[in-house]
């Protein structure tokens, strides 16, 4: 029994003028393969070698369309990234480091670093009696520097340093106290003054300029003027973030104010 009468009637019996004497598609050789003449083996339609690409006549690894390398990556035949054409095979934002940050920061993601200088107080007017809420409080490292000249014919100033009703730190320079000049410090809680402290350590001068920095400390307040140590007031008001304004009156006049954090 020959081939086509094993298949039946219905299947075509062309193998007999084909090379090799299989049986295959009509008008195709011995070995079945897709219409057109293609080689043995299959591939897609249009030519290409025997191990199946995308159409286009790529090389045997199948890749993006395109004549990209053998190893997959975006469109545009960049090596093995993001497009746009970074280094080292690491995926990454489009022209950006293979590290992701912020733009103009370094490759180290990081939140960007505060600076500890001083900041102008925010105010309505440097007119005395003077008024500056603090809404974070007071707290250690917080650095208040006041600028100003003092009167030709003062007789006292006053800076307290306040808990709503209540006065947290009361600095008191008295130009003349029975022919002296002292300062005084001092705390006023729940309207009744605490105990005096006194210096005769006088820096200030009627008609000349001053500066006067108040350091808050865990511990206190710590006041120089004119870049000269001049005392420590120890809190008596234990909640420092309670403390939240500062006041100044009398006889001085104010040219700047700063508020900043020591590092």
């Amino acid at each position: 029994m020959d081939l086509s009468e094993a298949l039946g009637d219905g299947w075509p019996a062309g193998g007999n003028n084909q090379s090799g004497g299989a049986g295959g598609w009509p008008g195709q050789p011995s070995n079945p393969t897709w219409p057109g003449g293609q080689p043995a083996n299959p591939t897609w339609p249009g030519g290409q070698p025997a191990n199946p690409t995308w159409p286009g006549g790529q090389p045997a690894n199948p890749t993006w369309p395109g004549g990209q390398p053998s190893n997959p990556t975006w469109p545009g035949g960049q090596p093995g990234g993001q497009p746009g054409g970074q280094p080292g095979g690491q995926p990454a934002w489009p022209a950006q480091p293979s590290q992701p940050s912020h733009p103009g920061q370094p490759s180290a993601p990081g939140w960007p670093s505060p600076s500890s200088g001083p900041q102008t107080a925010p105010q309505q007017s440097l007119t005395i009696p003077y008024n500056q809420s603090l809404p974070s409080g007071v707290y250690d490292k917080l650095l208040i520097t006041i600028s100003g000249t003092i009167k030709p014919n003062a007789k006292k100033l006053t800076v307290d340093i306040c808990k709503a009703n209540d006065i947290a730190f009361h600095f008191n320079p008295r130009f003349d106290e029975d022919r002296k000049k002292v300062i005084v410090c001092n705390s006023c809680i729940g309207n009744k003054w605490g105990r005096e402290e006194r210096s005769s350590n006088f820096p200030f001068v009627p008609g000349q300029q001053f500066e006067m920095k108040i350091l808050c400390t865990n511990s206190g307040f710590k006041v120089a003027v004119n870049n000269n140590h001049l005392l420590e007031f120890q809190h008596r008001v234990k909640d420092l973030r309670s403390i939240n304004s500062i006041k100044m009156y009398y006889d001085l006049s104010l040219s700047n104010i700063t508020m900043g954090t020591l590092p």
